[in-house]
């Protein structure tokens, strides 16, 4: 898998490359640009000296400036990026608060000097703060009508999140590319074989679940909270999956009555607007296990990008993998533990 991505996927992405690529779409920079916090493509906030448009959209939106994302190359396909810009333009049409891709020239997808690029709506927004009064419940609000949209229709190129699959893949990437100790190792094969079969066996259980679009990477860091409540931006790992997928991340960690209470306003919320199988809530656990295995494998496999070390240097400490093969012993533990409940 790394052998297919570049050691310098961005190399020759230079401020002056970053503002030129942008006026190749129509727009006129005006000179601003500012890196966004991103490692898997390079995203920036660019301003323009005209707005871009005359204020009637969305609110929140910063009209004279946007939001320029240049993809990674070798990752998504063009026909997987045009999928994830449909969602995002699908959910906007439906007034949802989601950052959606700009239509420049008839097209979202756009190419200059090799790479590819989108220019987005620029957000305003701070950071969710979800143990404010009423806040799980409008989020859970937030995503049933970000789901209602997500089942009218399916993905075509889009990937799945496919059970064990997804751990498996991300086990053989960290064991083939030997970044694991040597002291670590195989108490992480054994541990993550362990995982896998577990994994397998929580989807086996919960079989005939409906799978539907998600946002996939429903996280803190990908929400927005403005004057009306969250606004949903990077879509850029969409995927086919359960409902769950878009809901267990903004669950505490810790004691279990808490997660329960979380749960349950969470929940309180989202079933205005659409409804949830739960038995979906056995696979908490076993998604929690896979976003554990798939972390490692991401900085594995990225790890010829200078970006990487420099921003997680301790990835290759072995205290690290002490860590982590410690944590995944945890979760296997917890994949054993009852599930959540309907109600508090």
């Amino acid at each position: 898998m790394s052998a297919l991505i570049p050691a310098l996927p961005f190399g020759d992405l230079g401020p002056d490359a970053v503002l030129a690529a942008v006026e190749a779409t129509g727009l006129q920079a005006d000179g601003r640009l500012f890196a966004l916090n991103s490692y898997e493509n390079r995203v920036y906030r660019v301003g323009l000296l005209d707005p871009l448009h005359d204020g009637s959209g969305p609110p929140g939106v910063v009209v004279d400036a946007v939001v320029v994302k240049f993809y990674r190359p070798g990752r998504w396909s063009d026909a997987q990026i045009r999928e994830e810009h449909e969602f995002g333009l699908e959910l906007a049409a439906a007034e949802l608060p989601v950052a959606a891709p700009v239509v420049l020239q008839g097209e979202t997808l756009h190419v200059h000097d090799g790479f590819r690029l989108a220019v987005f709506e620029c957000r305003r927004g701070g950071a969710p703060e979800l143990d404010a009064p009423g806040a799980l419940e409008l989020l859970g609000r937030t995503l049933g009508r970000v789901h209602a949209v997500g089942a009218t229709r399916s993905f075509r190129y889009r990937e799945q999140l496919a059970d064990q699959r997804w751990g498996e893949r991300a086990r053989r990437s960290v064991l083939a590319l030997n970044v694991v100790p040597p002291e670590s190792r195989d108490r992480y094969e054994r541990v993550t074989a362990e995982l896998v079969s577990a994994i397998q066996g929580a989807f086996e259980d919960s079989g005939g679940l409906r799978q539907l679009r998600l946002h996939g990477d429903c996280h803190l860091g990908n929400i927005l909270w403005d004057a009306t409540g969250p606004v949903f931006v990077d879509l850029d790992d969409c995927v086919l999956g359960p409902r769950v997928q878009d809901l267990w991340m903004f669950l505490p960690g810790g004691e279990p009555d808490a997660q329960q209470a979380a749960w349950s306003r969470l929940l309180e919320g989202y079933e205005q607007f659409a409804s949830f199988d739960f038995r979906e809530v056995a696979l908490i656990e076993p998604l929690r296990a896979l976003r554990m295995m798939n972390h490692a494998a991401w900085l594995a496999t990225r790890w010829a990008d200078p970006a990487f070390p420099r921003a997680f240097p301790w990835f290759a400490e072995g205290r690290y993998w002490e860590r982590h093969v410690a944590d995944l012993v945890d979760q296997l533990q917890a994949l054993r533990d009852p599930p959540l409940q309907r109600t508090g």
